[in-house]
Protein backbone atom coordinates (compact mmCIF):
# COMPACT_ATOMS: atom_id res chain seq x y z
CA UNK A 1 0.00 0.00 0.00
CA UNK A 2 1.61 3.16 -1.17
CA UNK A 3 2.60 5.91 1.54
CA UNK A 4 1.12 3.61 4.12
CA UNK A 5 4.36 4.27 6.40
CA UNK A 6 4.48 8.00 5.32
CA UNK A 7 0.99 8.38 6.46
CA UNK A 8 0.92 6.30 9.89
CA UNK A 9 0.28 7.93 12.55
CA UNK A 10 -0.84 6.10 15.84
CA UNK A 11 0.63 2.71 17.21
CA UNK A 12 -0.14 0.92 19.99
CA UNK A 13 1.82 -1.26 21.91
CA UNK A 14 0.74 -4.01 24.16
CA UNK A 15 2.60 -5.06 26.58
CA UNK A 16 4.67 -2.58 29.18
CA UNK A 17 7.42 -4.97 29.60
CA UNK A 18 11.21 -4.02 28.93
CA UNK A 19 10.73 -4.46 25.00
CA UNK A 20 7.22 -2.62 24.77
CA UNK A 21 9.04 0.12 26.31
CA UNK A 22 11.62 0.54 24.57
CA UNK A 23 9.35 0.23 21.13
CA UNK A 24 6.59 3.17 22.85
CA UNK A 25 10.02 4.83 23.30
CA UNK A 26 11.22 4.48 20.13
CA UNK A 27 7.99 5.65 18.23
CA UNK A 28 7.26 8.46 20.43
CA UNK A 29 10.79 10.00 19.60
CA UNK A 30 10.10 9.43 16.03
CA UNK A 31 6.85 10.95 15.87
CA UNK A 32 4.02 8.56 16.23
CA UNK A 33 1.41 8.65 18.43
CA UNK A 34 1.82 5.89 20.50
CA UNK A 35 -1.22 4.12 22.75
CA UNK A 36 0.39 2.21 25.56
CA UNK A 37 -1.91 -0.46 26.67
CA UNK A 38 -1.27 -4.07 29.29
CA UNK A 39 -3.50 -6.43 30.57
CA UNK A 40 -2.60 -4.98 33.96
CA UNK A 41 -3.55 -1.21 34.28
CA UNK A 42 -1.53 -0.13 37.05
CA UNK A 43 1.30 -1.32 34.88
CA UNK A 44 0.53 1.47 31.54
CA UNK A 45 1.43 4.26 34.18
CA UNK A 46 4.46 2.98 35.32
CA UNK A 47 5.46 2.83 31.70
CA UNK A 48 4.43 6.01 30.98
CA UNK A 49 6.41 7.50 33.53
CA UNK A 50 9.77 5.45 33.12
CA UNK A 51 9.54 6.69 28.98
CA UNK A 52 8.88 10.00 30.36
CA UNK A 53 11.85 9.71 32.61
CA UNK A 54 13.94 8.46 29.45
CA UNK A 55 13.58 11.31 27.57
CA UNK A 56 14.71 13.33 30.76
CA UNK A 57 17.72 11.63 30.54
CA UNK A 58 18.66 12.23 27.05
CA UNK A 59 17.76 15.73 27.00
CA UNK A 60 20.01 15.40 29.87
CA UNK A 61 23.25 13.82 27.94
CA UNK A 62 22.41 16.65 25.24
CA UNK A 63 21.10 13.62 22.75
CA UNK A 64 17.29 15.42 22.67
CA UNK A 65 16.14 18.90 22.80
CA UNK A 66 13.86 19.96 25.58
CA UNK A 67 11.25 20.82 23.15
CA UNK A 68 11.49 17.51 20.86
CA UNK A 69 11.32 15.27 24.51
CA UNK A 70 8.10 17.52 25.43
CA UNK A 71 6.63 16.64 22.58
CA UNK A 72 7.42 13.16 22.50
CA UNK A 73 6.03 12.86 26.47
CA UNK A 74 2.75 14.36 24.31
CA UNK A 75 2.36 11.39 22.18
CA UNK A 76 2.06 9.16 24.60
CA UNK A 77 -1.34 7.84 25.39
CA UNK A 78 -2.35 5.14 28.62
CA UNK A 79 -4.87 3.16 27.42
CA UNK A 80 -7.07 0.99 30.23
CA UNK A 81 -7.34 -1.76 27.65
CA UNK A 82 -5.77 -3.82 25.44
CA UNK A 83 -8.85 -4.53 23.51
CA UNK A 84 -10.26 -1.02 23.30
CA UNK A 85 -11.65 0.37 20.07
CA UNK A 86 -8.79 1.08 17.74
CA UNK A 87 -10.50 3.15 15.13
CA UNK A 88 -7.21 5.51 14.98
CA UNK A 89 -4.42 3.08 14.73
CA UNK A 90 -2.66 2.10 12.20
CA UNK A 91 -0.47 -0.30 13.69
CA UNK A 92 -0.59 -2.71 16.47
CA UNK A 93 2.27 -3.66 18.21
CA UNK A 94 2.59 -6.80 20.54
CA UNK A 95 5.12 -7.31 23.31
CA UNK A 96 3.97 -9.98 25.45
CA UNK A 97 5.01 -12.89 26.70
CA UNK A 98 6.14 -15.79 24.48
CA UNK A 99 3.33 -18.05 24.29
CA UNK A 100 1.69 -18.96 21.35
CA UNK A 101 -1.37 -19.37 22.83
CA UNK A 102 -1.35 -16.41 24.28
CA UNK A 103 -0.46 -14.21 21.21
CA UNK A 104 -2.86 -16.27 19.15
CA UNK A 105 -5.72 -15.63 21.68
CA UNK A 106 -4.35 -11.88 21.94
CA UNK A 107 -4.31 -10.91 18.07
CA UNK A 108 -7.77 -13.00 17.54
CA UNK A 109 -9.23 -10.58 19.93
CA UNK A 110 -7.55 -7.40 18.38
CA UNK A 111 -8.67 -8.48 14.95
CA UNK A 112 -12.17 -7.71 16.04
CA UNK A 113 -11.39 -3.95 17.40
CA UNK A 114 -9.17 -2.89 14.82
CA UNK A 115 -10.34 -1.91 11.20
CA UNK A 116 -9.07 -3.68 8.49
CA UNK A 117 -6.48 -1.49 7.49
CA UNK A 118 -4.62 -1.53 10.66
CA UNK A 119 -1.80 -4.05 10.41
CA UNK A 120 -0.82 -6.53 12.93
CA UNK A 121 2.32 -6.89 14.09
CA UNK A 122 4.36 -9.15 16.87
CA UNK A 123 7.24 -8.39 18.31
CA UNK A 124 8.12 -12.94 18.71
CA UNK A 125 11.62 -13.67 18.97
CA UNK A 126 11.40 -17.20 18.25
CA UNK A 127 7.93 -18.45 17.49
CA UNK A 128 6.49 -18.50 13.71
CA UNK A 129 4.97 -15.83 12.81
CA UNK A 130 2.61 -17.83 10.54
CA UNK A 131 1.71 -20.21 13.24
CA UNK A 132 0.55 -16.86 15.70
CA UNK A 133 -1.25 -15.93 12.02
CA UNK A 134 -3.01 -19.38 12.07
CA UNK A 135 -5.12 -17.86 14.66
CA UNK A 136 -6.62 -14.85 12.56
CA UNK A 137 -9.81 -14.86 10.17
CA UNK A 138 -7.84 -12.70 7.98
CA UNK A 139 -3.64 -13.95 8.59
CA UNK A 140 -2.99 -11.37 5.58
CA UNK A 141 -2.96 -8.61 8.28
CA UNK A 142 -0.19 -10.03 10.39
CA UNK A 143 3.82 -9.66 10.17
CA UNK A 144 6.84 -10.01 12.20
CA UNK A 145 8.33 -6.81 13.90
CA UNK A 146 11.34 -8.21 15.76
CA UNK A 147 13.56 -5.40 17.60
CA UNK A 148 16.02 -5.78 19.78
CA UNK A 149 16.89 -5.02 23.04
CA UNK A 150 17.14 -2.20 24.66
CA UNK A 151 15.08 -1.06 21.54
CA UNK A 152 15.96 2.38 21.27
CA UNK A 153 20.04 1.67 21.00
CA UNK A 154 20.25 -1.54 18.75
CA UNK A 155 19.81 -0.35 15.87
CA UNK A 156 18.28 -3.06 13.84
CA UNK A 157 14.48 -5.09 13.17
CA UNK A 158 13.81 -7.86 12.08
CA UNK A 159 10.95 -7.64 9.21
CA UNK A 160 9.22 -10.88 9.28
CA UNK A 161 6.51 -12.02 6.82
CA UNK A 162 4.54 -15.07 7.55
CA UNK A 163 3.43 -17.27 4.94
CA UNK A 164 0.03 -15.41 4.61
CA UNK A 165 1.19 -12.08 5.08
CA UNK A 166 0.02 -9.37 2.38
CA UNK A 167 2.82 -8.65 0.09
CA UNK A 168 2.52 -5.08 0.50
CA UNK A 169 3.49 -5.18 4.35
CA UNK A 170 7.07 -6.11 4.94
CA UNK A 171 7.86 -3.47 2.72
CA UNK A 172 5.57 -0.89 4.33
CA UNK A 173 7.04 -1.68 7.84
CA UNK A 174 10.06 -1.60 6.91
CA UNK A 175 9.86 2.14 5.48
CA UNK A 176 8.17 2.80 9.04
CA UNK A 177 11.47 1.36 10.54
CA UNK A 178 13.86 3.63 8.49
CA UNK A 179 10.92 6.72 9.50
CA UNK A 180 12.29 5.61 12.94
CA UNK A 181 15.28 5.77 12.33
CA UNK A 182 16.27 2.45 12.12
CA UNK A 183 17.77 -0.16 10.18
CA UNK A 184 15.07 -2.83 9.21
CA UNK A 185 15.82 -6.15 7.45
CA UNK A 186 13.27 -8.59 5.76
CA UNK A 187 13.96 -12.00 7.77
CA UNK A 188 12.51 -15.52 6.90
CA UNK A 189 9.76 -17.07 8.73
CA UNK A 190 12.38 -19.89 9.74
CA UNK A 191 13.65 -21.03 13.22
CA UNK A 192 15.95 -17.59 14.33
CA UNK A 193 14.61 -15.94 11.84
CA UNK A 194 17.83 -13.66 10.49
CA UNK A 195 20.14 -12.88 13.51
CA UNK A 196 19.88 -16.09 15.55
CA UNK A 197 20.36 -18.43 12.52
CA UNK A 198 22.98 -16.81 11.54
CA UNK A 199 24.49 -16.34 14.75
CA UNK A 200 24.85 -20.33 14.78
CA UNK A 201 28.28 -20.42 12.89
CA UNK A 202 30.06 -19.37 15.36
CA UNK A 203 28.75 -20.80 18.59
CA UNK A 204 28.29 -24.28 17.24
CA UNK A 205 31.45 -24.15 15.80
CA UNK A 206 33.34 -23.33 19.21
CA UNK A 207 31.28 -25.60 20.66
CA UNK A 208 32.99 -28.37 18.31
CA UNK A 209 36.22 -27.14 19.28
CA UNK A 210 35.74 -27.65 22.70
CA UNK A 211 34.03 -30.63 22.54
CA UNK A 212 37.19 -32.51 20.68
CA UNK A 213 39.58 -30.67 22.85
CA UNK A 214 41.49 -28.87 20.94
CA UNK A 215 41.34 -25.83 23.04
CA UNK A 216 40.11 -24.42 26.68
CA UNK A 217 37.36 -21.87 26.47
CA UNK A 218 39.52 -19.14 27.55
CA UNK A 219 41.69 -19.84 24.44
CA UNK A 220 38.70 -20.13 22.03
CA UNK A 221 37.49 -16.84 23.50
CA UNK A 222 41.22 -14.91 23.36
CA UNK A 223 41.35 -15.93 19.68
CA UNK A 224 38.07 -14.73 18.98
CA UNK A 225 38.43 -11.57 20.71
CA UNK A 226 41.89 -10.85 19.38
CA UNK A 227 42.72 -12.49 15.99
CA UNK A 228 38.71 -11.81 14.15
CA UNK A 229 38.13 -8.57 16.54
CA UNK A 230 34.93 -9.82 18.27
CA UNK A 231 34.11 -7.88 20.52
CA UNK A 232 33.30 -11.05 22.62
CA UNK A 233 33.92 -14.53 22.57
CA UNK A 234 31.43 -17.03 21.68
CA UNK A 235 32.08 -18.87 25.63
CA UNK A 236 31.41 -15.49 27.41
CA UNK A 237 28.50 -15.28 25.02
CA UNK A 238 26.79 -18.36 26.13
CA UNK A 239 27.56 -16.99 29.76
CA UNK A 240 25.90 -13.61 29.06
CA UNK A 241 22.47 -15.13 27.69
CA UNK A 242 22.79 -18.38 30.10
CA UNK A 243 22.59 -21.95 28.68
CA UNK A 244 18.97 -22.20 29.65
CA UNK A 245 18.07 -19.95 27.14
CA UNK A 246 21.09 -20.75 25.03
CA UNK A 247 20.74 -24.30 25.04
CA UNK A 248 17.11 -24.55 23.93
CA UNK A 249 17.28 -21.95 21.38
CA UNK A 250 20.44 -24.33 19.34
CA UNK A 251 18.30 -27.32 19.68
CA UNK A 252 15.52 -25.63 18.05
CA UNK A 253 17.09 -23.80 15.32
CA UNK A 254 19.36 -27.38 14.95
CA UNK A 255 15.52 -29.03 14.94
CA UNK A 256 13.81 -26.77 12.99
CA UNK A 257 16.07 -27.39 10.17
CA UNK A 258 15.20 -31.18 10.33
CA UNK A 259 18.97 -31.63 12.05
CA UNK A 260 21.27 -29.48 9.03
CA UNK A 261 24.58 -30.68 10.32
CA UNK A 262 25.64 -26.99 10.12
CA UNK A 263 23.22 -25.96 13.10
CA UNK A 264 24.13 -29.22 14.89
CA UNK A 265 24.48 -28.24 18.70
CA UNK A 266 26.48 -29.70 21.37
CA UNK A 267 26.59 -32.50 24.43
CA UNK A 268 28.80 -30.18 25.81
CA UNK A 269 25.77 -27.65 26.67
CA UNK A 270 23.31 -29.31 27.77
CA UNK A 271 25.40 -31.20 30.26
CA UNK A 272 26.38 -27.97 31.82
CA UNK A 273 22.70 -26.70 31.52
CA UNK A 274 21.27 -29.47 33.78
CA UNK A 275 24.36 -29.14 35.90
CA UNK A 276 23.13 -25.20 36.64
CA UNK A 277 26.26 -23.86 35.03
CA UNK A 278 24.73 -21.58 33.23
CA UNK A 279 27.14 -18.24 33.11
CA UNK A 280 26.74 -15.09 34.62
CA UNK A 281 22.89 -15.45 36.07
CA UNK A 282 24.59 -18.52 38.34
CA UNK A 283 27.79 -17.24 38.91
CA UNK A 284 29.27 -20.16 37.21
CA UNK A 285 29.71 -21.12 33.58
CA UNK A 286 32.77 -21.35 31.00
CA UNK A 287 34.14 -18.99 33.70
CA UNK A 288 33.76 -18.03 37.44
CA UNK A 289 32.09 -14.72 38.18
CA UNK A 290 32.24 -12.64 41.52
CA UNK A 291 30.06 -9.73 42.00
CA UNK A 292 29.28 -10.12 38.44
CA UNK A 293 32.60 -9.55 37.27
CA UNK A 294 34.37 -12.35 35.48
CA UNK A 295 37.32 -14.11 36.36
CA UNK A 296 39.13 -14.63 33.64
CA UNK A 297 42.57 -16.73 34.00
CA UNK A 298 45.77 -14.71 33.59
CA UNK A 299 47.99 -15.41 30.14
CA UNK A 300 50.15 -18.15 30.71
CA UNK A 301 53.68 -17.18 31.06
CA UNK A 302 56.47 -18.41 28.50
CA UNK A 303 58.10 -21.17 29.45
CA UNK A 304 62.46 -20.99 30.12
CA UNK A 305 64.05 -22.75 27.01
CA UNK A 306 67.07 -22.99 25.29
CA UNK A 307 67.55 -20.77 22.09
CA UNK A 308 67.26 -23.12 19.24
CA UNK A 309 67.19 -21.96 15.30
CA UNK A 310 63.27 -21.59 13.75
CA UNK A 311 63.07 -22.34 10.05
CA UNK A 312 60.00 -21.53 8.34
CA UNK A 313 58.35 -23.68 5.78
CA UNK A 314 57.11 -21.39 3.19
CA UNK A 315 53.62 -23.08 3.20
CA UNK A 316 51.86 -20.19 2.06
CA UNK A 317 53.16 -16.97 0.17
CA UNK A 318 55.06 -14.56 2.21
CA UNK A 319 54.61 -16.34 5.24
CA UNK A 320 58.50 -16.94 5.51
CA UNK A 321 59.12 -13.41 5.06
CA UNK A 322 56.28 -12.37 7.72
CA UNK A 323 57.76 -15.07 10.22
CA UNK A 324 61.23 -13.71 9.52
CA UNK A 325 60.63 -9.74 10.22
CA UNK A 326 58.45 -10.97 12.91
CA UNK A 327 61.21 -13.34 14.72
CA UNK A 328 63.58 -11.18 13.66
CA UNK A 329 65.80 -14.10 12.17
CA UNK A 330 64.69 -17.01 10.55
CA UNK A 331 67.16 -19.93 9.39
CA UNK A 332 67.71 -19.53 5.86
CA UNK A 333 67.95 -22.72 3.71
CA UNK A 334 65.87 -25.74 1.90
CA UNK A 335 65.99 -27.94 4.47
CA UNK A 336 66.08 -27.49 8.87
CA UNK A 337 68.87 -28.40 10.33
CA UNK A 338 69.17 -30.99 12.39
CA UNK A 339 68.19 -28.51 15.54
CA UNK A 340 66.17 -26.42 14.19
CA UNK A 341 62.35 -25.98 15.07
CA UNK A 342 59.88 -25.77 11.95
CA UNK A 343 56.86 -23.96 11.82
CA UNK A 344 54.45 -24.89 8.95
CA UNK A 345 51.27 -21.80 8.66
CA UNK A 346 48.97 -23.72 6.67
CA UNK A 347 45.01 -22.94 5.87
CA UNK A 348 42.41 -25.80 6.21
CA UNK A 349 45.59 -28.69 7.24
CA UNK A 350 46.73 -29.95 10.16
CA UNK A 351 50.73 -28.81 11.00
CA UNK A 352 51.12 -33.06 10.90
CA UNK A 353 49.91 -33.39 7.67
CA UNK A 354 52.06 -30.73 6.04
CA UNK A 355 55.11 -32.15 7.64
CA UNK A 356 54.31 -35.58 6.16
CA UNK A 357 53.68 -34.56 2.94
CA UNK A 358 56.96 -32.48 3.01
CA UNK A 359 59.37 -35.11 4.84
CA UNK A 360 59.70 -32.76 7.85
CA UNK A 361 60.84 -34.05 10.79
CA UNK A 362 56.92 -34.27 12.26
CA UNK A 363 58.96 -34.27 16.24
CA UNK A 364 60.45 -30.73 15.69
CA UNK A 365 56.82 -29.31 13.74
CA UNK A 366 54.69 -26.63 14.85
CA UNK A 367 52.02 -25.25 13.46
CA UNK A 368 51.33 -21.39 13.03
CA UNK A 369 48.00 -20.00 12.41
CA UNK A 370 48.65 -17.79 9.05
CA UNK A 371 45.51 -15.58 9.50
CA UNK A 372 45.36 -12.62 10.69
CA UNK A 373 49.01 -11.65 9.02
CA UNK A 374 50.70 -12.94 12.85
CA UNK A 375 49.49 -9.02 13.55
CA UNK A 376 48.10 -9.71 16.93
CA UNK A 377 47.50 -13.10 19.52
CA UNK A 378 49.85 -15.98 18.11
CA UNK A 379 48.31 -19.63 17.95
CA UNK A 380 50.63 -22.27 17.89
CA UNK A 381 49.22 -25.89 17.09
CA UNK A 382 50.65 -29.19 18.98
CA UNK A 383 50.16 -32.83 17.54
CA UNK A 384 51.29 -35.67 20.05
CA UNK A 385 54.12 -36.55 18.19
CA UNK A 386 56.12 -33.32 18.82
CA UNK A 387 59.10 -33.20 21.06
CA UNK A 388 58.35 -30.90 24.43
CA UNK A 389 61.34 -29.39 24.33
CA UNK A 390 61.17 -28.14 20.35
CA UNK A 391 57.91 -27.07 21.15
CA UNK A 392 59.00 -24.79 24.25
CA UNK A 393 61.60 -23.18 22.25
CA UNK A 394 58.64 -22.41 19.23
CA UNK A 395 56.47 -20.85 22.15
CA UNK A 396 59.44 -19.05 23.49
CA UNK A 397 60.52 -17.30 20.14
CA UNK A 398 57.05 -16.43 19.89
CA UNK A 399 56.33 -15.31 23.02
CA UNK A 400 59.58 -13.28 22.91
CA UNK A 401 57.79 -10.52 19.83
CA UNK A 402 55.53 -9.18 22.61
CA UNK A 403 52.68 -11.13 21.57
CA UNK A 404 50.36 -12.77 23.17
CA UNK A 405 50.43 -16.69 22.21
CA UNK A 406 47.40 -19.42 22.47
CA UNK A 407 48.86 -23.09 22.09
CA UNK A 408 46.06 -25.37 21.14
CA UNK A 409 45.88 -28.92 19.74
CA UNK A 410 46.98 -29.36 15.98
CA UNK A 411 43.62 -29.80 14.02
CA UNK A 412 43.06 -29.61 10.22
CA UNK A 413 42.46 -26.07 10.72
CA UNK A 414 43.49 -23.50 13.25
CA UNK A 415 40.69 -22.14 15.60
CA UNK A 416 40.38 -18.82 14.34
CA UNK A 417 40.05 -20.74 10.62
CA UNK A 418 37.65 -22.67 11.74
CA UNK A 419 35.23 -19.77 13.32
CA UNK A 420 35.81 -17.60 10.47
CA UNK A 421 35.06 -20.63 8.15
CA UNK A 422 31.85 -21.52 10.30
CA UNK A 423 30.34 -18.09 10.13
CA UNK A 424 30.80 -17.09 6.75
CA UNK A 425 29.57 -20.80 5.29
CA UNK A 426 26.67 -20.02 7.41
CA UNK A 427 25.87 -16.93 5.86
CA UNK A 428 26.44 -18.65 2.45
CA UNK A 429 24.04 -21.53 3.08
CA UNK A 430 21.49 -18.33 4.41
CA UNK A 431 21.70 -16.71 0.76
CA UNK A 432 21.87 -19.99 -0.76
CA UNK A 433 18.41 -20.93 0.35
CA UNK A 434 17.14 -16.88 -0.56
CA UNK A 435 16.00 -16.83 2.89
CA UNK A 436 17.18 -12.98 3.03
CA UNK A 437 19.02 -10.77 0.51
CA UNK A 438 23.24 -10.74 1.32
CA UNK A 439 22.97 -7.22 2.33
CA UNK A 440 20.31 -8.17 4.36
CA UNK A 441 22.31 -10.79 5.93
CA UNK A 442 25.62 -8.71 6.71
CA UNK A 443 23.50 -5.94 8.20
CA UNK A 444 21.41 -8.50 10.63
CA UNK A 445 24.97 -9.61 11.93
CA UNK A 446 26.67 -6.52 11.88
CA UNK A 447 23.80 -4.58 13.69
CA UNK A 448 22.14 -7.63 15.76
CA UNK A 449 25.52 -9.41 16.85
CA UNK A 450 27.51 -7.33 16.97
CA UNK A 451 30.36 -8.71 14.62
CA UNK A 452 33.01 -6.13 12.70
CA UNK A 453 31.83 -7.32 9.06
CA UNK A 454 28.70 -8.94 7.93
CA UNK A 455 29.38 -12.89 7.29
CA UNK A 456 29.27 -12.33 3.64
CA UNK A 457 31.65 -9.36 3.52
CA UNK A 458 33.72 -11.19 5.83
CA UNK A 459 33.94 -14.04 3.43
CA UNK A 460 35.17 -11.65 0.50
CA UNK A 461 38.16 -9.70 2.72
CA UNK A 462 39.02 -12.95 3.50
CA UNK A 463 39.32 -14.49 0.26
CA UNK A 464 36.51 -17.05 -0.93
CA UNK A 465 39.07 -19.36 -1.93
CA UNK A 466 41.11 -19.03 1.43
CA UNK A 467 37.44 -20.23 3.13
CA UNK A 468 36.65 -22.78 0.77
CA UNK A 469 40.33 -24.28 1.05
CA UNK A 470 39.23 -24.56 4.80
CA UNK A 471 36.14 -26.02 4.94
CA UNK A 472 37.18 -28.00 2.02
CA UNK A 473 39.69 -29.27 4.50
CA UNK A 474 38.31 -30.05 7.33
CA UNK A 475 35.56 -31.64 5.43
CA UNK A 476 37.79 -34.41 3.97
CA UNK A 477 39.63 -34.89 6.94
CA UNK A 478 36.88 -35.13 9.45
CA UNK A 479 34.12 -36.37 7.18
CA UNK A 480 31.62 -34.36 8.95
CA UNK A 481 29.28 -32.71 7.02
CA UNK A 482 28.66 -29.54 8.72
CA UNK A 483 31.72 -28.72 7.13
CA UNK A 484 30.04 -29.09 3.40
CA UNK A 485 30.72 -25.91 1.74
CA UNK A 486 27.53 -24.08 0.43
CA UNK A 487 27.23 -23.46 -2.61
CA UNK A 488 26.88 -20.12 -2.61
CA UNK A 489 30.18 -20.35 -1.52
CA UNK A 490 31.81 -22.81 -4.46
CA UNK A 491 30.32 -20.69 -7.13
CA UNK A 492 31.54 -17.71 -6.20
CA UNK A 493 34.54 -18.58 -5.28
CA UNK A 494 35.16 -20.50 -8.89
CA UNK A 495 33.61 -17.51 -10.92
CA UNK A 496 35.60 -14.78 -8.95
CA UNK A 497 32.16 -13.16 -7.79
CA UNK A 498 32.18 -11.16 -4.03
CA UNK A 499 30.06 -13.32 -2.05
CA UNK A 500 28.14 -9.83 -1.43
CA UNK A 501 26.67 -10.46 -5.03
CA UNK A 502 23.05 -11.90 -5.38
CA UNK A 503 24.87 -12.78 -9.07
CA UNK A 504 22.33 -13.64 -12.04
CA UNK A 505 19.02 -15.49 -11.48
CA UNK A 506 16.44 -17.52 -13.54
CA UNK A 507 14.20 -14.33 -13.61
CA UNK A 508 16.31 -12.33 -14.45
CA UNK A 509 16.19 -13.72 -18.09
CA UNK A 510 12.46 -13.31 -17.92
Amino acid sequence: MDGWAERAGTVRVIGTGVMGRGIAQLAAAGGLTVELADARPEAVASAVEYVSAMFDKLVAKGRMTAEDAAAARARLRPVDDPLAPADDCDLVVEAVREDLATKRELFAALEKVCPDRTVLATNTSSLSVTAIGAGLADPSRLAGLHFFNPVPLMRLVEVIAGARTAAWIPGALADLVRRLGHRPVLAPDTPGFLVNHAGRGLVTEALQILAEGAAEPVDVDRIARDVLGLRMGPCELLDLTGLDVSHPVLESIWSGFYDEPRLRPSRITRARMEAGLLGRKTGEGFYRYVDGAKQEPPEPAAPAAEARPIWVHDTEPGVRDALASLLGEVERGDRPSADAVVLVAPYGRSALDVALEHGLPAERVLGLDPLGGFASRLTLAVHPGVDPAAGRAALAALAATGRPVTVVRDAPAPVAQRLLASIVNVGCAIAEQRLARPDDIDAAVRLGLGYPRGPLEWGDDAGAATVLRVLRGLHASTGDPRYRPSLWLVERAALGLPLTAAGTAPSDLL
